[in-house]
């Protein structure tokens, strides 16, 4: 007798669904290119033609800075000469120095005693 040993161990369906599957999958893949494509070139066309020099941007730049320097040195000038015509022409007047007296209750805090607070 001869037994022949079947072999069961892979797909048992009876119909191929590896073709349509991978059709899918190639379909799928294709649209997203043709998308992909066409939203690159829309992007494309929106470059322009040519692009600035660099060192032009750079001296632009560079004028701008200076330029927004000096702006802001003649706004403190400005404001300078407003607090300067606010005053009545007197130079200003020393305020007498503040001298700290301890009390008692100073002292106790400073010692550690909490009674008197």
């Amino acid at each position: 007798m001869d037994v022949l040993a079947v072999n069961n161990f892979g797909d048992t369906r009876s119909g191929g669904l590896a073709g349509p599957a991978g059709l899918f999958v190639i379909v799928l893949m294709s649209i997203a290119t043709v998308l992909l494509i066409r939203n690159m070139n829309k992007r494309l066309r929106r470059l322009p033609d040519s692009f600035p020099d660099g060192q032009q941007t750079q001296r632009e730049a560079e004028i701008a800075r200076l330029n927004a320097d000096l702006e802001r040195s003649d706004a403190e000038g400005l404001r300078r000469n407003v607090d300067q015509d606010r005053s009545s022409g007197d130079l200003p007047v020393e305020e007498p120095e503040v001298k700290g007296e301890t009390t008692v209750s100073d002292e106790a805090i400073a010692e550690g005693d909490q009674r008197h607070v």
